[in-house]
């Protein structure tokens, strides 16, 4: 039996529209504004401002990733990878 799992990460230095883009290109279809969907796996995007230092802010694109344990991982492991090669 299969158990749903919820993964919550935070990426800062990038867009939400480049996180829907990783993960559409990860195999999910964009299906709301703030929405992506896999065949066995759910990721909702939010994102703010946050600020770095006394002047510098940055946006911080906040994904909570849902799905089966086995598929979530790996996932979540490839999108990082790709969200700190672009941001940080």
């Amino acid at each position: 039996m299969e158990r749903r799992t919820r993964i919550e990460r935070s990426f800062r230095g990038i867009s939400e529209r480049l996180a829907i883009r990783y993960l559409t290109n990860l195999g999910g279809e964009r299906v709301d504004n703030g929405a992506v969907e896999g065949d066995d796996w759910s990721a909702t995007l939010s994102s703010e401002q946050v600020g770095i230092g006394p002047s510098l802010t940055l946006t911080e694109v906040t994904v909570v990733f849902e799905g089966d344990e086995e598929t979530l991982e790996p996932l979540v492991d490839r999108f990082a990878q790709k969200a700190m090669r672009a941001g940080g």
